[in-house]
């Protein structure tokens, strides 16, 4: 996949069609970096200690024969300048390309969600690192869920990359009757900059895009946290580092939850109306508070090692004397001399 990414680079260089007013290589490169940032993810997770790892590992070998075989024909599909998804045509090799993907989707969904359910349930981690896990995975299940929605979107009337007419089955972007009837293919209009949504209506690859890539960031965070703790004392308290991972999980799962009633509502991510941004504003004001809260009401721990391995005075023993134990050690530069 990360060759896949490199050659997509370069396609996107030398060759100059474009479908949707996109070059016809961006789509496999964004699905293949996608699978690699996933997959790498995938693979620390079934690597942790948990129940059921034989079957996790088939479970995960399907995954990866599944995700190449569906990237595979949107690589075909992109070299014959067409669409891989929604495509309509009636050609032999689109037919059988779509009969892949009304496979290949719903076993990508259902092999992700077996292996969320199993390794969620006691996975060999730190605290933080398992609500990290557990919140990731279920963004990302409900991630490839939301995906079904894009076919409900409305049919679309486009041109290939040599110019073919071709109607769409459904597309990313949703719109209102008028516009649609207006613009004709929505997806081609209004693209935002590197990730070409929709600048037009609201597009449901967003809250796709933050869902199944939120894994990532709850992960990175539950590290940061870790590496934090040594130097701030109230991060010391494994309980503490996972209350704000929760706090992260929260606001991860409202960023997905907006960006999905935005895209459902027609409106483009870069247009909010005042409603949304309160939404937002609110979400924002809850993640803070909660995050001041856990801070303040966290207990202050000493460094793992304790005072008494910073101060070698403290850890000298105390010294035995005719009459006991003393509980008072001399300076080596003040112990008298021995008698002769």
């Amino acid at each position: 996949m990360a060759g896949l990414v490199f050659f997509c680079l370069v396609a996107m260089v030398v060759d100059d069609r474009e479908l949707l007013g996109e070059s016809v290589w961006l789509k496999p490169m964004k699905f293949g970096l996608a699978f690699v940032l996933y997959s790498v993810t995938l693979a620390w997770l079934l690597s942790l200690p948990h129940k059921g790892q034989r079957f996790t590992w088939w479970l995960g070998f399907a995954f990866a024969v599944t995700g190449i075989v569906d990237v595979g024909f949107v690589v075909l599909q992109a070299a014959r300048g067409t669409f891989s998804h929604f495509n309509t045509e009636t050609d032999a090799v689109n037919e059988i390309g779509q009969m892949v993907f009304a496979s290949g989707v719903p076993g990508l969904f259902v092999a992700n969600l077996l292996i969320a359910v199993i390794v969620s349930i006691r996975p060999g981690a730190d605290r933080p690192t398992v609500r990290a896990v557990r919140g990731g995975l279920a963004m990302a299940v409900v991630s490839m869920a939301l995906g079904y929605l894009m076919g409900f979107t409305g049919t679309q009337l486009t041109r290939t990359a040599d110019g073919r007419l071709v109607e769409l089955a459904a597309g990313h972007t949703v719109v209102d009757p008028e516009t649609r009837a207006a613009v004709g293919a929505p997806d081609a209009v209004g693209g935002m900059p590197i990730t070409h949504w929709s600048s037009l209506g609201g597009d449901l690859r967003i809250p796709h895009f933050v869902g199944l890539h939120g894994i990532q960031v709850l992960l990175g965070i539950a590290v940061l946290l870790a590496w934090c703790a040594p130097r701030y004392s109230r991060l010391r308290p494994a309980r503490t580092r996972a209350r704000l991972v929760g706090v992260a999980i929260l606001g991860g799962g409202g960023l997905q939850a907006i960006t999905f009633w935005q895209a459902m509502r027609g409106q483009s991510l870069i247009h909010p109306d005042s409603v949304t941004l309160l939404v937002v504003l609110g979400l924002v004001l809850l993640v803070t508070v909660l995050t001041v809260a856990i801070l303040q009401a966290a207990p202050v721990e000493p460094p793992p090692d304790g005072p008494a391995e910073r101060n070698p005075v403290l850890r000298t023993p105390p010294v035995v004397t005719a009459r006991g134990v003393s509980a008072t050690v001399r300076r080596p530069g003040r112990v008298p001399p021995a008698p002769h």
